[in-house]
């Protein structure tokens, strides 16, 4: 009796094993993604744990409520001092990284259900560890909203329908300045360097930021293509645009490094104060952020000061935090993080 009960558990655990090794069950138990590069990943029906290896979208995690699942960051998020202000966790975060090298035997400690980058060679590491990852990388604003909707799926739960509301926003914020800009008759031309510790290094067009310049009523100074084009301070000389913005810079620090240059000083827009550092919150507002949909709004106001009259970017930047974050800014927060101050 006891042998033929052995051997029917025997057989039923068999049957189990094979079942559960079925395509049916394991497809049950995953999903497919198509991310930015268009490749078709399986991923865990239900992701809980995360690793986001590219820093800008660390922020759409946290737009999206996903941080909790947070397994792996960056070094740079760790260091962002609006992120940790709003997101003190993230201090916790493991960034598995030496320098710009991923450190994978600490990626995979970390027992990501996915991974998310952006840089082709970190995508092709972690997939060499049979880690599950995704590309998130975009270069416009259609992208942008592709890829927030992207990780919103990736994140499951209500992500999707954040992510959707996002989307929106970002939109009507566009399609105001559109409307606030019609039939404008000047378009400002526009320099916006990277940083203010290397005034050689300017953003070109075919560019996000290209796209926000326009947007916002400006047109490039630069005629180049591509992301930190190095020019000369003859170029700049020749180009002589009304307005500079500068990239992860403050106001104070990005005009004092145009002064103190003495080609840079003679500029159009150096001389008649319209030098400005770009806005930084969770993540700096120029380049690859979901804070874009602040960015259009403030440039055009920077540009079009008439035109966008009314508009209160201290009141858009807090309301934005509290629905967005779930963060009360105050009035002195959100002045810093207008100014460039991070």
């Amino acid at each position: 009796m006891n042998v033929m009960k052995k051997r029917c558990w025997g057989a039923l655990l068999a049957a189990l094993a094979l079942l559960l090794a079925s395509p049916a069950v394991k497809a049950s138990s995953t999903r497919t993604v198509k991310d930015m590069d268009g490749q078709t990943v399986r991923i865990p029906r239900h992701v809980r744990r995360l690793a986001d290896l590219w820093h800008a979208n660390n922020q759409v995690v946290l737009l999206l409520d996903g941080q909790k699942k947070l397994v792996a960051t960056t070094p740079l998020i760790k260091k962002q001092s609006w992120f940790t202000t709003v997101d003190p966790g993230i201090k916790k975060v493991t960034a598995p990284f030496a320098g710009n090298q991923i450190q994978v035997e600490e990626l995979l400690k970390t027992k990501p259900d996915v991974v998310i980058a952006a840089d082709p060679a970190q995508v092709k590491t972690a997939r060499q560890a049979k880690l599950p990852t995704v590309n998130a990388m975009y270069t416009d604003f259609a992208g942008l909203k592709r890829s927030v909707t992207l990780t919103a799926t990736i994140l499951g739960g209500r992500a999707p329908q954040l992510a959707r509301q996002y989307n929106q926003e970002l939109d009507s914020n566009i399609k105001l300045v559109n409307r606030r800009l019609e039939g404008i008759q000047q378009r400002p031309t526009v320099v916006h360097f990277v940083n203010s510790a290397d005034l050689t290094k300017v953003d070109g067009r075919h560019t996000i930021v290209d796209q926000w310049i326009k947007i916002a009523g400006g047109q490039n100074a630069i005629t180049r293509r591509g992301n930190q084009v190095t020019v000369t301070a003859e170029e700049l000389v020749k180009a002589n645009p009304d307005v500079i913005i500068v990239g992860s810079s403050s106001n104070q620090a990005a005009r004092r490094a145009l002064k103190r240059d003495p080609q840079l000083r003679q500029l159009t827009a150096v001389k008649q104060g319209r030098v400005y550092g770009n806005p930084q919150g969770t993540f700096p507002w120029d380049r690859y952020s979901a804070e874009e949909a602040l960015q259009v709004l403030w440039a055009a106001q920077k540009l079009h000061p008439a035109q966008m009259k009314g508009i209160d970017m201290v009141k858009q930047t807090q309301d934005f935090y509290a629905r967005c974050y779930h963060y009360q800014l105050s009035k002195h927060q959100a002045q810093q993080i207008l100014a460039g101050e991070n």
